[in-house]
């Protein structure tokens, strides 16, 4: 069942049919999954204050209803260093069309996946994993499998993906944690089931996952129009 805070989220989403990222990030915390610490700053102090809270380097991301593709319109800055910095990008965004406030989260390292779903008229929810992040579109390594996942299909999607030695830690790398894989999948799993009748489609890109940890670096909520 879901939280009533996550049917709030998407209540208050309808009207522009998709999820901004700040909440959308809160949606899938309340849901149990892994983001990094931000901020959704509506001026530039509370940016700064933010980053210098969680210490440097910082991403920054233009929040605006009419930016949906943020990286295609030079919306996102990693790797900020300074209040300056901040300061120069917070004014750039601002210029944004509806533009309402910026997203700025800790940077945080590890192998970017993409794990997506869709809802499928015939077969209902899909859900995706593959290698992330900009190569997404250029590796295509993608597993696909309908939902509910019970650990079986885990095991297998992650198997199946052509990169997969490189999870498993490859020429003495560290292998990222399965565990938490494993766990995101699920609780992932579980949400767009609860979602089906809300959603048409959620993208994670990426998801960084490291020896101890997997999250949500980026989401996306389409929902289901009227």
């Amino acid at each position: 069942m879901l939280k009533k805070e996550i049917i709030e989220i998407l209540a208050s989403s309808k009207t522009i049919g998709w999820v901004l990222e700040p909440e959308a990030k809160r949606l899938l915390s309340l849901a149990g999954m892994d983001t990094p610490r931000f901020i959704w700053a509506k001026e530039v102090g509370q940016a700064i204050r933010f980053a210098e809270e969680i210490g440097y380097p910082v991403v920054a991301k233009v929040i605006s209803p009419k930016v949906l593709h943020k990286s295609e319109r030079n919306g996102v800055v990693a790797n900020i260093n300074s209040s300056d910095t901040l300061t120069q990008t917070f004014n750039r965004f601002c210029q944004f069309e509806e533009f309402a406030g910026m997203l700025v989260e800790e940077m945080v390292a590890g192998i970017e996946l993409i794990v997506g779903a869709k809802i499928d008229f015939q077969f209902g929810p899909v859900i995706l994993l593959g290698i992330g992040g900009t190569g997404v579109e250029i590796y295509r390594d993608i597993t696909l499998r309908m939902a509910p996942l019970v650990q079986r299909d885990m095991e297998s999607m992650i198997k199946c993906l052509k990169a997969h030695q490189i999870l498993e830690g490859y020429r003495g790398s560290k292998p990222i944690s399965l565990i938490e894989l494993n766990r995101l999948l699920a609780t992932f799993s579980g949400l767009v089931m609860d979602l089906e009748e809300s959603i048409e489609s959620v993208d994670l890109n990426p998801v960084i996952c490291s020896s101890e940890r997997c999250m949500v670096a980026d989401a996306r909520i389409m929902l289901k129009k009227e």
